[in-house]
């Protein structure tokens, strides 16, 4: 039996090379018989001074990278293309906004607490509400009901949106980040030591945790 991975995801649910990087590890993880990990995502937000109404997706991304509309959307299509080989749906056609993903990030905080799986579930549903179904992730309601989805307390998710709970949290965990250096995401941190940034190919995270498991490739064939 290999020893336990500790796998820090640092990322952020309207980040789309987050969900591309998460669904390639979730791969590599699955291709690697009797691996250990212990999986925690870590709060980073991309537009951290965005208003809780967001801004126009396409206005957004033109002004922010000094790219044209023509770019953005051919960009857009590389990541859609990316995704599907990894079976997660893009919809570009319905992410119209980008969001203020702050609060998001309270409610990772504490599905954290909440059992084996639950933050994992509620990333999942959270990435695929923005990106697949174009949903409001910086509004409460949404938030609660995407909680609820994937059973966890809705009234306890409406509580903690309604009031600071977890913001320091979420904050010293940005800061502390920041103060390692990570300034892009996905940022994969495993065992507090080894970073891999970016959305991976699969077979490069397999690699890497074949290498910090110590399970040579011939024992999965």
């Amino acid at each position: 039996m290999s020893q336990p991975i500790k796998i820090d995801f640092v990322s952020d649910v309207a980040c789309p090379w987050c969900a591309v990087g998460l669904r390639s590890l979730e791969e590599a993880m699955a291709r690697v018989e009797g691996l250990q990990v212990e999986l925690n995502f870590q709060p980073f937000e991309l537009n951290p001074q965005m208003p809780p109404e967001g801004e126009d997706a396409v206005e957004h991304l033109t002004r922010k990278y000094g790219i044209t509309a023509e770019q953005a959307a051919s960009n857009g299509e590389a990541i859609r293309a990316r995704g599907a080989e990894l079976g997660f749906e893009f919809r570009m056609d319905k992410r119209s906004h980008v969001y203020n993903t702050f609060d998001a990030h309270r409610l990772l905080h504490w599905a954290q607490s909440q059992g084996e799986g639950r933050q994992l579930a509620l990333k999942h549903a959270l990435l695929r509400a923005y990106f697949t179904e174009g949903q409001n992730v910086s509004s409460a309601e949404t938030l609660a009901n995407v909680a609820e989805s994937v059973d966890l307390d809705g009234a306890r998710a409406r509580q903690i949106l309604a009031s600071d709970e977890f913001a320091e949290d979420v904050r010293q965990q940005q800061r502390f980040y920041r103060e390692q250096g990570i300034s892009a995401v996905p940022s994969v941190i495993f065992n507090d030591r080894h970073l891999v940034q970016g959305g991976q190919p699969v077979e490069l995270f397999e690699q890497a945790l074949r290498q910090l498991a110590g399970i040579p490739a011939a024992q999965n064939r």
